[in-house]
């Protein structure tokens, strides 16, 4: 795609024009091009636009019997299209959106479609409150509005030059990695800290860019995702403790269905190790622990307490993991430390309990399809020797060497 200085203000404009209009000017004296979107369904925009989806759909379509909701679905059908392939013809180089919550739910839908390093900004009323659905796993800019969007004033203005100074700065963005490795994909979380850093320098020194995701519900999907759209080269799941807060609920849940699931049509190397499915991670304190977890061993460390599986809930995660590994065909392998899978679980730590481990190993040893190795060895999962075999494996899974 050529190189641009043409951000798309897309909106409300039939309720929200005047602020639009000030982020043109705004990003217009900053010396970028600007192409308007009217994205309305309750009218037309009071200033003729470069796009105007109200005229072009909404009163084309002459439908009010769709109601409100339908009219936004039918904009977002016709302008998600639009929108990408302004982008892939290298006529726009970010978007910037104020409104409420319909404009910031018609701005996201339609900045999620973009792919990651386009500038996306967003200056809302309700960025204060959970934005997981909002943003998604994409790389979107909330901005607080603080105040209501109703006008220019004194405070809004300093807010929307705000947003229209970040989205030019990121449009002018000049950094580019000095030399391009191929990427590694690792799922990672606190308790295997150690093991991520013993890992990304052995994958480093074989000439690999590692890239992170915290395992933190979003994290995980953001990596299949990535992954899907071609760039990693191997995947390191070496954190896979989300998959055991979705189960619990716990404070790292909120995956999506694709987790741990090979993309359609790729034969992307996925390596699985087995880190923090010892624990489930819940909001409590050592004087605050809910009377269901009172039998359960405990570990403590900030505002947050990690729960160890019982045989059920471990069964469960083991059985979960067997049907997403054997629905793909991508190169799998899963290499499990039996000397424990967090900081918290080994033989010394609170977690500890091989039992239930091994119940683990054993259900996905009898449920995993005869072409998926089960590999365990004698190494804490924080070991610096396991380290240096995960790196070996998932440098022979990439070069088609599976023997590993």
């Amino acid at each position: 795609m050529g190189e641009t200085r043409t951000i798309a203000v897309i909106g409300t404009f039939d309720s929200k024009a005047e602020e639009h209009l000030f982020m043109k000017r705004a990003i217009e004296e900053r010396g970028f091009q600007t192409a308007m979107v009217h994205l309305g369904t309750a009218g037309p925009s009071p200033f003729t636009p470069d796009i105007d989806l109200y005229t072009d759909v909404v009163a084309a379509h002459g439908g009010k019997e769709l109601g409100r909701d339908g009219l936004i679905e039918l904009v977002l059908s016709h302008a998600g299209p639009l929108i990408k392939g302004l982008y892939a013809q290298g006529k726009i180089s970010g978007l910037v959106s104020a409104g409420g919550g319909t404009g910031t739910y018609i701005s996201s839908t339609l900045m999620r479609q973009l792919p990651l390093g386009v500038p996306k900004v967003i200056v809302s009323t309700v960025a204060s409150r959970d934005m997981a659905r909002t943003v998604g796993t994409r790389d979107i800019t909330m901005i607080h509005s603080v105040v209501d969007i109703l006008g220019v004033n004194s405070i809004s203005g300093r807010i929307l030059d705000m947003a229209a100074g970040a989205v030019c700065g990121m449009a002018a963005r000049q950094w580019a990695p000095a030399l391009e490795k191929p990427r590694i994909a690792m799922s990672f979380f606190g308790f295997v800290t150690r093991a991520a850093e013993n890992v990304r320098e052995c994958l480093e020194e074989l000439g690999y860019e590692i890239v992170p995701f915290h395992a933190n519900g979003t994290g995980g999907t953001a990596m299949e995702e990535l992954a899907a759209e071609g760039y990693f080269v191997g995947i390191l799941d070496l954190a896979t403790h989300e998959l055991v807060d979705e189960l619990m609920g716990g404070y790292c849940r909120g995956i999506k269905p694709n987790r741990m699931m090979a993309a359609p049509g790729a034969a992307i190397p996925r390596l699985v190790v087995p880190g923090g499915l010892d624990c489930a991670v819940f909001e409590f304190t050592r004087d605050t622990v809910p009377e269901r977890f009172s039998d359960r061993k405990l570990f403590f460390y900030d505002f947050r307490s990690a729960i160890r599986l019982n045989f059920q809930e471990t069964r469960v995660i083991a059985e979960q993991i067997v049907e997403k590994l054997n629905a793909g065909s991508a190169p799998v392998k899963v290499l499990i430390p039996s000397r424990g899978w967090s900081e918290a679980d080994c033989d010394t730590c609170p977690l500890w309990d091989p039992d239930l481990s091994q119940s683990f190993v054993d259900a996905i040893r009898r449920g995993l399809r005869p072409d998926i190795d089960v590999i365990e060895e004698d190494y804490h999962i924080n070991d610096q020797p396991f380290a240096m075999r995960i790196a070996k494996t998932m440098h022979g899974m990439i070069h088609g060497g599976l023997a590993g």
